[in-house]
């Protein structure tokens, strides 16, 4: 029995190397196109040979013009990282959702997380002013995105509504309400800046910037090594409450942690990328399909997974339209909502 055990660990570890140096190429190759497509074109060679004397100066000959380096430094490459980490860090928290709360549904655009996000940032920008520098967007996010995410709990217990269906019901409620303030908010700020939430109710990466990478490059990272280190964790509450407690886990209190965490990282998110829907959604299905529901590879399978599916997102959004850029909360809903009815019709009930 145990040589047949062996052999099994011994085939998912193989698959697990495989799909992560599949999705290292990917993601590599994926970064490589984004920065090369555009309005104004760019060789792959060229894109590479920027990186590289960005990196080493001097290694490869700069045989192109100061618009083409700054295209590719300053706006492309920047969008593209901050694309991997916003793609990310949203698989990461719809994954650890769906875990606490044993709700293949579970999204943090779903239940309402992305909507107080939204809500924090545009009261910061229409409203409060940024009296904490460049902090105060992404702290509002947060402080929106957990008080969101306190309702739909609140709601939930109030309404008994325990169940799979009914938890995503209550955050599809809360999310409506609280679109409902922040559309409040833009009516009543300066009609001359509302234009520029735009953004946040639709999602983009257009303000990317390397100053900007460095908030929700340090929450990712952060956030998601503790939830990587509480993969085991994470495997327990999938199984029941009861299981997990018989483990020695506090159920309620670390629930209400991974909750925080996936506020503090959408929120954040939220912040510069304004709601993209679906994400935290999709990719945690998609990777199951691929490595199994073992967190301690659904986690770091699915963030890759998340960046890329972001980043080519974004080459749509970027492309279909060109010269303009359609936002790119457009595509993932799009993209999303298909993949919502087919989960609806072959993995739900």
């Amino acid at each position: 029995m145990s040589h047949y055990s062996r052999q099994a660990r011994t085939k998912v570890s193989r698959g697990l190397w495989l799909t992560s140096i599949l999705g290292a190429f990917a993601l590599v190759a994926s970064l490589s196109v984004a920065v090369s497509v555009g309005a104004v074109g760019v060789p792959l060679g060229t894109v590479w040979g920027i990186l590289i004397n960005k990196i080493a100066p001097g290694t490869v000959p700069a045989d192109w013009s100061t618009g083409r380096e700054a295209i590719v430094w300053d706006i492309r490459f920047p969008r593209a990282i901050f694309a991997c980490i916003v793609g990310a860090g949203l698989a990461m928290v719809g994954a650890s959702l769906q875990a606490v709360t044993r709700n293949p549904l579970a999204d943090p655009h779903l239940l309402g997380i992305s909507a107080g996000g939204a809500f924090g940032a545009i009261l910061a920008l229409l409203h409060t002013g940024l009296f904490l520098g460049s902090l105060t967007v992404p702290l509002l996010a947060f402080l929106g995105a957990l008080g969101a995410t306190l309702i739909v709990l609140g709601v939930s217990k109030f309404a008994t509504a325990t169940s799979a269906d009914r938890l995503v019901l209550a955050g599809v409620a809360v999310s409506f309400i609280v679109m409902s303030g922040a559309n409040i908010l833009i009516l009543l700020g300066n009609p001359k800046a509302t234009h520029t939430v735009v953004f946040w109710m639709l999602g983009g990466l257009g303000l990317a910037q390397w100053n900007l990478l460095l908030y929700p490059a340090v929450v990712l990272v952060g956030c998601g090594t503790y939830l990587w280190l509480k993969s085991g964790t994470l495997n327990a509450m999938t199984i029941g409450d009861e299981t997990a407690t018989t483990l020695g886990i506090s159920v309620e209190r670390f629930r209400l942690t991974i909750f925080v965490i996936g506020a503090l990282i959408t929120g954040v998110m939220v912040a510069f990328s304004g709601i993209i829907g679906f994400v935290g959604l999709m990719i945690p299905h998609i990777v199951r399909l691929l490595v199994g529901g073992d967190y301690n590879r659904l986690l770091p399978i699915s963030a890759l997974c998340g960046a890329v599916f972001l980043v080519w997102a974004d080459i749509i959004a970027r492309t279909i339209m060109a010269p303009d850029d359609m936002p790119i909360g457009i595509v993932t809903g799009l993209i999303g909502g298909v993949f919502f009815v087919w989960l609806l019709r072959h993995r739900i009930g």
